[in-house]
C-alpha cells in the first residue's frame, strides 16, 4: 500500500513508518498520500473520499489515527530534520526561520482555541482578530537547484496557548519567542556538532532568545530586528586582585544605534532582497553589548539599512554573531520572507484552516502533520526525474522559476499514475488511453489547487 516514492526519499518514508505500529503506519501513509491528492478540505472524511480504491478497513480506524492511537510527533520531526540536514547541509551553518500564523478554527469545544491577532488580514490602520490556533513554526531554509529563493521547509511546530487559556488550565504561560527558544534547543540537541542561524521577525527579536545563542556562539546565532534606542554597553572591566562590593555587570554606556547613524557615513551595498530580488541599500553598522536587567549582556552586531529605491522603510537588524558582515545579516533576514510564502502556499495548496478536529490529540497532531507534509512534497519533487518535474510546470510571461504549485502538481501526477491507478487495478487500462486524453485526465486530477 506504500505510495511510489523516489528512491532518494524512500529512507525518510521508512523512518516515518517506524514511528507507528504496522496497522497505524499503513493508515498514516494512506492519509499522507491522500492529503497530497485532495484539493478540498483536509478532513479525514474528505481524504478517504479521494482514494476509496486503496482504503482498507473501517473509515473510523483512520479517524482514530489522530485522535486515539499512541504515537508521537517528535520521531517524525527528527527524521524529517535529519534527512534535510544530511542531504542539503552536509557542512556549514544551517539557516532557520521562525514565525507564527493563525489557523482559524470555529467551534465551542475546540482544544486550545483562543482569539488571536491575524497578521495576514491586519493592516496599519485595521487589526483583524480570528478565533482559532496560533502555530509557531520553525523551518529550515533550503536552496533547491530549480528555485532562485530558498524554500522554508517546516520541521518543528508548536501550539501557542493564550494567557487566559493557560490561567484557566493552570499552565505556565510561554510566549511565541519562548517556544521558538525551546525548538532551537531541541535542534541543537539533535545535532550536537552543528551550528544554526535562526532568523525571526520583531516578535522573536528578544533579548532572551539572543542570550541563549550568545551563550553558545559556536552552536547558534540569532538574526532579527533591532531597536534604534537599544541599551548598548562596553563589556565589564576586568577585576584585578581583590575588590570590595559586587563586580560590575556592564561597562560604560555606548551611544544608541540611532545616535551612531545620525553622525556616521553610510556604505552602499547591493544585496539580496525579499522575494529573491536584488536591491541597493545604504548601511551603517556597529557592535556593542546588549543589556537586559536580570539577564546579562549579549554581544551583537547591529546594522542600519536604508532602501535606496525608497519603497521600504528604514530598518535596524542585529546578529549575535559579530563576525557576520552587514551584507550577511541583511541577506539572512530578508531570506526569512520565504516562511511567509510557505504560510500562504499552505493555505492555497494543502488546506491549512480546513481541518475540523476538536480533541486535544487531533488538534496537536493534524496541523503539524500538514506543515510536515509541505516539506515532504518539496523533497519528493526535488527527487523526481527532470521529465516528471517539468510535467506539472505552468509557464506564463515573466515567470522565471519553479513554484510550489508546479511542485505539488508534479507530485500529484506521480502519485495518481504510480500509486492510485496501480493499486486500484487500473494501470493497464490507463496506459491504453490515447496520450492526449491521459494528459487531459491528469490535468483534471492533479490541479495546482
Amino acid at each position: 500500500m506504500l505510495p511510489p516514492i523516489p528512491s532518494a526519499v524512500l529512507p525518510l518514508l521508512l523512518q516515518f513508518s517506524s514511528a507507528f505500529s504496522d496497522p497505524t503506519a499503513l493508515r498514516f501513509l494512506v492519509l499522507m498520500g491522500a492529503a497530497i491528492l485532495t484539493t478540498g478540505r483536509r478532513t479525514v472524511s474528505n481524504l478517504l473520499r479521494t482514494v476509496p480504491a486503496i482504503v482498507r478497513g473501517h473509515p473510523s480506524s483512520y479517524h482514530r489515527v489522530f485522535s486515539r492511537r499512541i504515537w508521537s510527533l517528535w520521531p517524525l520531526a527528527k527524521a524529517l530534520a535529519r534527512f534535510i540536514v544530511r542531504v542539503y547541509f552536509p557542512e556549514g551553518p544551517i539557516p532557520l526561520a521562525v514565525d507564527d500564523t493563525v489557523d482559524e478554527h470555529r467551534g465551542k469545544k475546540v482544544y486550545g482555541k483562543a482569539c488571536h491577532r491575524d497578521a495576514v488580514r491586519s493592516t496599519h490602520s485595521f487589526t483583524a482578530y480570528r478565533w482559532g490556533h496560533k502555530w509557531v513554526v520553525l523551518s529550515i531554509l533550503v536552496k533547491f537547484r530549480f528555485a532562485r529563493r530558498p524554500w522554508a521547509l517546516p520541521v518543528l511546530v508548536a501550539l501557542y496557548r493564550s494567557k487566559e487559556w493557560n490561567r484557566e488550565h493552570d499552565r505556565r504561560h510561554k510566549t511565541p519567542a519562548q517556544l521558538a527558544r525551546q525548538m532551537l534547543c531541541v535542534l541543537m540537541r539533535w545535532f550536537p556538532e552543528r551550528k544554526f542561524v535562526l532568523c525571526g521577525d520583531g516578535g522573536y527579536s528578544t533579548h532572551d532568545l539572543a542570550y541563549v545563542a550568545g551563550r553558545r556562539p559556536n552552536r547558534a546565532a540569532v538574526v532579527g530586528r533591532f531597536y534604534p534606542d537599544a541599551n548598548l554597553y562596553e563589556p565589564p572591566p576586568t577585576v584585578l586582585g581583590r575588590q570590595q562590593g559586587r563586580p560590575r555587570k556592564k561597562g560604560n554606556k555606548l551611544p544608541s544605534p540611532q545616535e551612531v547613524v545620525a553622525r556616521s557615513r553610510r556604505t552602499r551595498l547591493h544585496v539580496s532582497w525579499y522575494g529573491g530580488g536584488m536591491r541597493d541599500v545604504a548601511v551603517v553598522t556597529g557592535t556593542g553589548y546588549w543589556y537586559k536587567s536580570g539577564v546579562g549582556l549579549v554581544e551583537v552586531r547591529w546594522v542600519f539599512v536604508r532602501d535606496l529605491s525608497g519603497t521600504h522603510r528604514d530598518e535596524y537588524f542585529f546578529s549575535t554573531d559579530v563576525r557576520m558582515t552587514a551584507r550577511q545579516i541583511i541577506e539572512t533576514f530578508t531570506g526569512r520572507w520565504s516562511l511567509e510564502v510557505t504560510f500562504e502556499e499552505m493555505r492555497a495548496y494543502l488546506g491549512l484552516e480546513s481541518t475540523r478536529g476538536r480533541s486535544e490529540n487531533t488538534v496537536l497532531r493534524m496541523v503539524p502533520c500538514l506543515f510536515g507534509l509541505y516539506s515532504v512534497v518539496a523533497l519528493i519533487y526535488a527527487s523526481l526525474p527532470a521529465r516528471e518535474r517539468s510535467s506539472g510546470r505552468v509557464n506564463w510571461v515573466g515567470k522565471r522559476e519553479t513554484t510550489y504549485s508546479d511542485a505539488i502538481t508534479a507530485v500529484r501526477r506521480h502519485l495518481w499514475v504510480g500509486w492510485i491507478f496501480e493499486r486500484g487495478g487500473h494501470a493497464a487500462a490507463f496506459s491504453k488511453i490515447p496520450r492526449s486524453l491521459r494528459v487531459l485526465l491528469l490535468r483534471a486530477l492533479a490541479p495546482a489547487a
